[in-house]
């Protein structure tokens, strides 16, 4: 039997300032198979940024186990954590994260440059990422010189550049209007199909119904985990 992509396992995470605790995972368990699309749903402060964190190994858990293709990331080090990171998955993030400065095809060839790809082999891999997400004639175009909708499908493409196993998205249709939210969703339905592993973090409901299971997240547990109609 296959290892589930992702696995937590009494998960627990307590921030501590000063005398003062904070527990925003509380013991959870979660288990996520390769080539699920998953929506983490709550409020704010129910402690689904805090997972998102976690499974990007932003962050570790203060107690539990976080293993990743059954792979114990616990112990890892800094340098090893910033391998997965640029190696395994791809973020996908509400504000966007580009530099203006940058054209589209920059802003997306960034992980490969912390990667050491040779630099024409970086401009061939992001223009051929940013024709995936349907900007094949926005190459040189920078940030401001796009709409919300394409800013966050360059943030796409510069998830996927590196061929990760894992997309993790948080909250990527917060900034966008309603034809925009649809235009990525129906991007990450495409991802999906093709057999990426996604792991959507969104407050709203409807976001989340485009994937295919729901885990509910309130007071850092897990209230409910279904399988939707999608």
């Amino acid at each position: 039997m296959a290892e589930p992509a992702i696995e937590l396992v009494n998960a627990r995470k307590v921030y501590r300032s000063g005398s003062i605790e904070f527990e925003a995972l509380r013991g959870i368990d979660l288990s996520i198979d390769v080539g699920e699309y998953v929506a983490v749903m709550g409020p704010s402060g129910s402690g689904k940024s805090t997972i998102m964190n976690i499974l990007g190994c932003l962050d570790t858990l203060t107690e539990g186990q976080y293993r990743l293709g059954g792979d114990d990331v616990d112990d890892l080090d800094e340098i090893d954590l910033a391998a997965i990171r640029n190696e395994q998955i791809g973020f996908v993030f509400q504000g966007f994260n580009l530099m203006p400065a940058l054209s589209a095809w920059r802003n997306v060839e960034v992980p490969l440059m912390y990667a050491r790809v040779p630099k024409e082999e970086r401009r061939q891999r992001a223009q051929r990422a940013l024709e995936r997400v349907g900007l094949g004639d926005r190459f040189e175009n920078r940030p401001g010189e796009l709409s919300g909708g394409q800013q966050q499908r360059v943030a796409v493409a510069r998830a996927l550049v590196g061929e990760p196993t894992i997309i993790l998205a948080d909250e990527p249709t917060g900034n966008l209007d309603s034809a925009s939210t649809s235009d990525v969703l129906a991007l990450f339905d495409e991802l999906h199909a093709a057999g990426r592993t996604i792991v959507l973090i969104t407050h709203e409901l409807e976001v989340a119904q485009r994937a295919r299971r729901i885990v509910w997240v309130r007071d850092g547990e897990i209230t409910r985990d279904e399988v939707t109609a999608a």
